[in-house]
Formats: structure tokens, C-alpha cells, sequence
């Protein structure tokens, strides 16, 4: 099979199944039953999936659902952002928008809130609105190779002006077993994507099928392994540096399924849920700020390639103390603060390739020499000093 016909292959695949439930088309997926109670049955009945990155949300937050199907995973984030909150799916098959757009408002009067819309496109080009460029295209029939360059100059139009998903405009990406089924030739295009739309600070959640040894081509070519979750599967660390390579930082391993949810020729493919936080560029600059790896390791490395041994302070940068005292790390460390603060605006540059030890000296100030009374350990009486 040609890599250019695997779009048409999964979106036959999958406009199957919103017409009938394919049950080769997804994982056992547990979700918490309190979220299905409003959630029409014909949604139900046509979700594919390999995980529940929507348990790994928040209240208020704006989510963004790559491939969103039939929209399950849509209606199970709607409760859980509140009425507060945003959902926003996107999938290029118009018989599953069909069943998802029938069903938003079943679920919003059960819920007495609105808060999802669907929109039409494809993951890895999250700029252009297929609505929007058909509606074009209905005014202005493509009937020439002139008329082919002017959609073509049309549709980046509305990257530009109208785009599906705008820059820096969601908290939270999800994808449900969905990013495998892109081709090869488009995954970067896709991660980088992601990253765009996701505000400084956002996250991916994002479960997805992986492979534990490299999909062989003869695998690539099989248009049912394709559309069936297994030829596209990045390896396991692969998935991992597809988000470091788009600029994520903080990327962790929420969830891997022990068990394989298949084994094709040998090679185990199971589920696999990667966190990974948007908001490691910007300026370095020194603002005498020191950072204490706790343990439990010897030593860590971070992703910008500092290493660092436990129990020691380390001279870091106010961006990267910022990131540390935030999640995934904020438990990791411990952070002391200059005895006099530095001005941002007094900051100066800070060279971010080293990793230097930050000695006490620098915090305190070179003259310092206070001396202290004890601090009690507890109060009068309570028999513990």
C-alpha cells in the first residue's frame, strides 16, 4: 500500500464504523461510569480507543480532542471541565461528526450546560476548516488546473485569517488511539501542530497504541494493520521523543498497560498515556536562584541536558526555576530563594549550556554574617526538646 492512500483507507475504516460498531477497531477501555449516564447509546456503541486521557483533566480548562470520533471522550471532558469549561473535537470523517454533532445536544440539556462543538479537519493541519474550505469550493467548483491554484491559495487563506484551531488557544490537547493513524511522512507536522495550539504552560494528554520493536514495512504496507491501530505505532520510546523533538518538556509516563492489546508477527502493541507540558522556551536570565534535587535517585538529567546529583544546589536560570516549581517537578525539588530578590528587570543573562553548583554565598549575599538564636523545635511543655 502507497503511504498516500492511508488517509482514504482509515477514513473508509472509520466511516464504517460509525455506521456499525467494529469491535477490532478498539481496546477495553474502563471509564468511570458516572460520565457514560448522558452520553447517548449510539456514542457509546461507536467509540474506538485505548485509554481515558480525559480522567487526567480540570475544572475550567479548554480541551482540545484530536480525532474525536463519535465523541465519547468530548462528552466524558465536558463534565469534567464544568460548564466552565471548553471542549472542542476535531475529526476528518463526516459520518462520525454526524453521529457527534446529533448527539451535543442530548447530552448539553442533560447536563443543563453546553460547552462542546465538533469541527472538521484533519490532526495534522489543525489550521485548515474543511467546513469552511468545501463551502468555498461548492462556490467555486474546481474544473481547471487555475481553479485548483486558486483553492489551493484559498484554503491558506484560512489557515491564516480563519484557522480551525487557533494559535495558543487551548489548556489541554487529549487524543484517543488516533495519532498512530497518520502516516509516517505527516507525525511531525502533526506533534508540532499540537504544540501550536496548546497556550505557554498547556499540556498533551494523549493515549495512543505503541509497538515495542520497530513496525516493519511489509506491516506499513497492510491497509487493515493501518486503519486496525498497528502499522502506523510509533516504538514506545519513539512516542517519548516525537514530543521532545516538538519542544515538550516534563514528559512522563501516566499509564502503560502491562499486558499487549495485540501481538502481531512477534511484536507486542499495547496502550501507552504520555503527558508532556508546553512552556520551556524563553530567555535565560540570572536572578541568583538555586535548586535542590531530592531524591530518590542518585542523580537525574533534565531535558536540557543539566545533570544533577541529589542533596545538592544547583545555579539555574528564573525560567527553569519557574518550570521546576511547577508540575510534573515542583515534588522533586526543593528552591532557595536569593536573601535580596533581583529585580526581572535588573536580570542579566544567564547561560543555560552549563550546570554549576550555586554556593550558599550567592543566595545570602557576600557579607552575610548574621548570627541567630535557636529556633525552638516545639513549644514550652510539649516535652519534645
Amino acid at each position: 500500500m502507497a503511504l498516500t492512500n492511508v488517509e482514504e483507507v482509515v477514513k473508509d475504516r472509520y466511516a464504517e464504523g460509525a455506521r456499525n460498531q467494529v469491535v477490532e477497531l478498539c481496546c477495553p477501555v474502563d471509564y468511570d461510569p458516572r460520565f457514560l449516564e448522558v452520553i447517548p447509546k449510539e456514542v457509546l456503541e461507536r467509540d474506538y480507543g485505548c485509554g481515558d486521557p480525559s480522567r487526567h483533566l480540570r475544572a475550567g480548562e479548554t480541551v482540545l480532542d484530536l480525532g474525536s470520533g463519535t465523541g465519547k471522550i468530548c462528552f466524558i471532558a465536558a463534565q469534567v471541565v464544568g460548564p466552565a469549561g471548553r471542549v472542542i473535537g476535531v475529526d476528518m470523517t463526516a459520518e462520525m461528526l454526524e453521529v457527534a454533532r446529533k448527539a451535543a445536544p442530548v447530552v448539553a440539556e442533560r447536563l443543563g450546560y453546553a460547552n462542546v462543538e465538533f469541527r472538521r479537519g484533519r490532526i495534522q493541519d489543525l489550521a485548515l476548516d474543511w467546513d469552511l474550505l468545501e463551502r468555498e469550493i461548492a462556490t467555486h467548483p474546481i474544473d481547471s488546473a487555475e481553479a485548483l491554484f486558486a483553492a489551493e491559495h484559498r484554503a491558506d487563506e484560512l489557515r491564516r485569517e480563519r484557522p480551525l484551531v487557533a494559535d495558543h488557544s487551548v489548556d489541554a490537547v487529549v487524543s484517543n488511539c488516533v495519532l498512530n493513524l497518520v502516516e509516517n511522512g505527516k507525525k511531525e507536522q502533526l506533534f508540532g501542530e499540537i504544540y501550536r495550539v496548546l497556550r505557554n504552560g498547556g499540556r498533551a494528554v494523549i493515549s495512543d497504541i505503541v509497538s515495542d520493536e520497530p513496525v516493519p514495512d511489509t506491516m506499513q504496507r497492510d491497509p487493515e494493520l493501518w486503519s486496525g491501530c498497528v502499522s502506523g505505532a510509533f516504538t514506545e520510546h519513539g512516542f517519548l521523543e516525537a514530543f521532545e523533538h516538538a519542544g515538550f518538556h516534563g514528559i512522563r509516563v501516566l499509564e502503560r498497560d502491562r499486558d499487549p492489546w495485540r501481538i502481531v508477527e512477534g511484536l507486542e502493541f499495547r496502550s501507552l498515556t504520555v503527558e508532556a507540558f508546553k512552556g520551556k522556551k524563553g530567555p535565560c536570565l540570572e536572578r541568583n536562584q538555586a535548586v535542590v534535587y531530592k531524591g530518590p535517585f542518585k542523580e537525574v538529567l533534565d531535558d536540557d541536558d543539566h545533570r544533577m546529583e541529589r542533596g545538592r544546589r544547583y545555579a539555574v536560570c528564573d525560567k527553569t526555576y519557574r518550570l521546576y516549581s511547577s508540575e510534573p517537578y515542583a515534588d522533586l525539588f526543593d528552591f532557595v530563594d536569593p536573601l535580596e530578590e533581583v529585580p526581572l528587570a535588573n536580570a542579566e543573562p544567564f547561560d543555560c549550556s552549563r550546570t554549576a553548583l550555586r554556593h550558599p554565598s550567592e543566595t545570602k549575599g557576600e557579607d552575610y554574617e548574621v548570627t541567630t538564636d535557636p529556633v525552638p523545635c516545639c513549644e514550652p511543655g510539649d516535652g519534645c526538646c
